[in-house]
């Protein structure tokens, strides 16, 4: 029963961290394109808002799941494959984000609150939504890579 709870807890947190990832690149892609300064300050905001509250609480949530659901189930954490390589796919995917995707969203961030009166985009802003929606698709590979080895727990690896 306490292991069921555990392993609900880390799905939630990837369905959080992966569906807001996915969802948020959607939509800030779609705001950046109207060229309304308004929709895109906004959006921009919206990025920063829901980044610290679905991924990194599902981030949390898919750690504490993942260790407790490890602990109850008797499983290592070192010494289980899948395991390991599903701990390594999330912090490639943390590294990303924390190393690439904050920085730039924190620089949106104060230039969309300019242009969001003064009513013209720089084009350091464009550029970097270019970087930042490359670089949130790449994080989200290892992500779905983790995914797979926590359902499918190849043994094969190594």
């Amino acid at each position: 029963m306490l292991y069921a709870f555990f392993k609900s807890i880390h799905i939630l947190g990837l369905v959080l961290m992966a569906g807001n990832v996915t969802v948020t690149a959607l939509w800030k892609v779609f705001a950046d394109r109207t060229n309304k300064t308004q929709i895109m300050a906004f959006a921009q905001w919206l990025v920063t808002v829901t980044d610290f509250s679905f991924t990194l609480s599902g981030g949390f949530l898919m750690v504490v799941g993942g260790y407790g659901a490890a602990y109850v189930g008797h499983m290592s954490v070192i010494e289980t494959p899948w395991i390991v390589l599903g701990q390594l796919m999330l912090a490639l995917a943390g590294a990303v984000w924390l190393g690439i995707l904050v920085p730039i969203q924190v620089r949106q961030a104060r230039w969309a609150q300019d242009f969001a009166v003064i009513g013209e985009v720089p084009p350091e802003y464009r550029k970097d939504s270019r970087t930042w929606l490359i670089w949130g698709l790449l994080s989200t590979v290892p992500l779905l890579a983790g995914l797979y080895w926590m359902v499918a727990k190849p043994m094969s690896y190594w």
